[in-house]
């Protein structure tokens, strides 16, 4: 590293060469300390990586995107997987819904239940021909479990239901039933049209598409509200969205794409000190550098910025938790999705490295939740002699304890 040129232009030798000195002891100090931040961070992760368990079912070729929800002394995690090749993919009409419960003594998967899948008959309805992917999952109340999933249609909108897991009986409803979408224009069908209607009131420029659409993530306010990132991956459109009581309608607050010329899907949101939202924002154009947007309210946002404390990335979904105060903010450094940090902080402006987890075998989509002192990942990942590259490194999810 050289000093800065402005420093060698100095007329004064010695004064020159004191600042000169002073600047490479500065530099060396902090490259010393971030390496060290470094290779500590990659210590954690492995320790990490070393008591996490695979939750997908032996037959599963691909899986990917998981989500989960932890009642009593079990997680119930959800996720996208099919039983024909490695990877995942919004056309393949072989993807389905899943939902794994692991018993939270022994991290042993219990149970593994079908979700939804693609032509599935239910009692009040039936699929269309195309897959199911993306499930979400929350907790209603004492004994009902919310499982959100979209269902993907080779003709028509693509449609984001809802199904009830019974927890007394551990079993499924056997009905099906739409979620719905609430803006300025009124209530419809939670579907690409009427998302992308109403960005594009607000100044959206990108085409419409009738696929991409999935509610992201989660943020749970003191307020007792729960918010959700609306995103449409295909058109690259993001919003923040609340969900009423019933948990049977999102109703948008107010949309963030800006720039639009970065191409800005798959946020994570939550809430700053000051009490303003700020999302970190994946970008698949510009390096697929990450953007970070705040707003006071949630209806008029900032144009998005890069930040120096995530220097790059990776084209993948990022994290932005809170636990006991302090932040989390996970991030891909590569487009290989092979590195993934998460960086800890109490004021969002000051990070430090916490864990660095790197592995050929890709670690990518990771959803961290918090339950009796003890915070959960689950993540995707690969496995030997299969994976190649980011498609083929999603071939099963992990979970486990991350602290």
């Amino acid at each position: 590293m050289n000093p800065p040129a402005t420093i060698m232009k100095l007329r004064h030798p010695a004064f020159a060469f004191a600042l000169c000195a002073f600047y490479i002891l500065h530099s060396s100090f902090f490259i010393s300390c971030s390496a060290a931040q470094g290779a500590a961070g990659a210590q954690s992760a492995d320790a990490v990586m070393a008591r996490l368990v695979t939750v997908t079912a032996p037959q599963v070729k691909g899986a990917h995107d998981a989500h989960f929800a932890i009642a009593g002394n079990r997680a119930y995690v959800v996720s996208t997987a099919n039983d024909e090749r490695p990877g995942e993919g919004d056309t393949w009409d072989f993807e389905y819904a899943t939902l794994s419960i692991v018993n939270l003594d022994t991290l042993k998967v219990e149970r593994i239940v079908p979700i939804a899948k693609n032509g599935q008959a239910f009692a009040n309805a039936t699929l269309p021909d195309g897959g199911c992917s993306a499930p979400r999952i929350l907790q209603k109340d004492e004994n009902t479990l919310r499982v959100f999933f979209s269902a993907h249609s080779k003709t028509d909108q693509e449609q984001i239901w809802f199904r009830d897991f019974n927890l007394r009986s551990g079993e499924f409803a056997n009905e099906i039933h739409r979620m719905k979408l609430k803006t300025s224009a009124g209530v419809f069908d939670l579907q690409p049209v009427y998302y992308w209607n109403d960005a594009v009131l607000r100044g959206f420029k990108g085409k419409s598409r009738n696929f991409g659409m999935y509610m992201f993530s989660f943020y749970k306010d003191a307020d007792g509200k729960t918010y959700t990132n609306l995103n449409n991956f295909r058109t690259k459109q993001n919003a923040l969205a609340v969900l009423n009581d019933a948990m049977d309608t999102v109703e948008i607050i107010g949309h963030f794409n800006e720039p639009q010329s970065a191409g800005l899907s798959e946020a994570a949101i939550n809430k700053t000190p000051s009490g303003d939202w700020m999302a970190i924002v994946r970008s698949d154009k510009n390096n697929k550098d990450y953007y970070f947007t705040t707003s006071a309210g949630g209806k008029k946002w900032s144009k998005g910025k890069t930040m120096p404390f995530v220097p790059s990335g990776g084209g993948s979904k990022p994290v932005f938790e809170k636990f006991n105060g302090v932040y989390y903010l996970g991030w891909q450094e590569d487009a290989a999705r092979t590195i993934f940090n998460i960086d800890v902080s109490t004021d969002c402006e000051n990070w430090t490295r916490k864990y660095r987890f790197e592995t050929p075998l890709t670690f990518q989509y990771p959803t961290l939740q918090q339950h009796d002192g003890k915070i959960y990942i689950s993540v995707t990942t690969g496995e030997k002699g299969v994976t190649k590259d980011v498609t083929t490194g999603k071939v099963k999810i992990l979970f486990g304890v991350l602290e």
